[in-house]
């Protein structure tokens, strides 16, 4: 299929082939630096083609076409590059918050630091083998943030779009990174805010995953401020209720389904508005609830222990506020779409999209 006529379903495949073939033109360049290198590069490129939803380039094709791209004089192979870039900022931003989570697994497979922490320990190297897993998976995730830059900017892409797209390109960069700094430190602060635990929804999730996306494909493709603004509202709320979503996942899920232990967001300490908003909900109905839930996330190791937690968030009434509060915003993103000039087709596929990202099994 050719990919002008790609439609939104093929671009994970499409997505593949870019990134494969990006990994293997810098092959040369990172052989020369030496095959400790190649072999730390090939954890990275062992992560990035080995699963995940493409998510982030689906969005940012279905920007570009929805703002009526294919009839103007972008190369659509090079604009769908361009978006495939947006699988490394993703890599970076997961072999990251892996390290800072200490998560051991992810899609079901060991995490980076921890695939070279076993390495370490395998080849019988010397020094600390948790170091050594940390300390260069924080290098390749360093690394995937420089090669998003270059597989963006060479992409092909005409240097009119890519001035047109600048801003969005540059704002998603510092959210995600910031999102990412405003969760850790509500964490250390022991937030109970759930307007807080709101921004970092939109910021650490939305932003990148659905809103910039949508406007970085839009710019390329020249679209108005008005249909700029249209996709930017409806990636804004479905990002925040695909995160919303994700939330309820990480305290009610199955690892079988989510690819991660039952209760690792209670283990973590991730401060959550799913938490925020069973903390509140029972302090005015069980007050004595309200500070068990306190005193045990982040604190609690045991399954027991977590399934407590998880039965108090339960029976606050939390679960079924933000459930509803998905609901609410998945009805309000696709309000955005109605009478934005966006052809049907497009708005089809965005509502299947908003759909898949909000209605996940748990």
């Amino acid at each position: 299929m050719a990919v002008k006529n790609l439609g939104l379903n093929a671009v994970p495949q499409q997505v593949e082939r870019d990134l494969t073939a990006f990994f293997t033109k810098r092959e040369a360049a990172v052989a020369q630096i030496g095959e400790p290198v190649s072999g730390a590069v090939r954890h990275l490129r062992a992560f990035v083609l080995g699963g995940g939803k493409r998510m982030r380039p689906t969005y940012g094709w279905a920007g570009f076409v929805g703002a009526g791209g294919l009839a103007g004089s972008e190369d659509p192979d090079a604009v769908l590059r361009a978006m495939s870039s947006l699988e490394l900022i993703q890599a970076c931003a997961l072999v990251h918050d892996d390290i800072i989570d200490a998560s051991d697994t992810r899609r079901g497979n060991p995490t980076v630091h921890r695939a070279l922490e076993a390495e370490h320990r395998e080849q019988g190297m010397h020094g600390s083998a948790e170091d050594y897993g940390t300390n260069a998976a924080i290098l390749l995730g360093d690394l995937a943030l420089a090669w998003a830059e270059d597989m963006w900017r060479y992409s092909g892409v005409s240097p009119e779009a890519l001035v047109r797209a600048a801003e969005p390109w540059v704002g998603m960069r510092t959210e995600v990174i910031g999102g990412q700094l405003l969760d850790i430190m509500l964490e250390s602060l022991g937030s109970e805010s759930v307007e807080m635990s709101n921004r970092v929804n939109r910021y650490k999730t939305a932003a990148y995953t659905i809103e910039r996306p949508l406007h970085l494909g839009a710019a390329i493709a020249g679209a108005s401020d008005e249909l700029i603004d249209a996709f930017r509202g409806y990636g804004r709320d479905i990002g925040i209720a695909f995160q919303l979503r994700d939330d309820m996942l990480g305290v009610f899920g199955d690892p079988a389904v989510t690819g991660k232990p039952a209760g690792d967001d209670l283990r973590e300490g991730k401060r959550t508005e799913l938490f925020a908003t069973a903390l509140a909900m029972l302090e005015e109905s069980h007050p004595d609830g309200a500070q068990e839930l306190r005193a045990g996330i982040g604190q609690v190791e045991e399954e027991a222990e977590l399934r407590r937690l998880a039965e108090l968030i339960r029976s606050s009434g939390a679960e079924d506020a933000v459930e509803q509060r998905i609901q609410q915003l998945t009805a309000s993103g696709l309000g955005y779409l109605d009478g934005a000039g966006i052809d049907d087709a497009t708005v089809d596929a965005l509502t299947v999209l908003a759909r898949k990202a909000t209605d996940r099994r748990m």
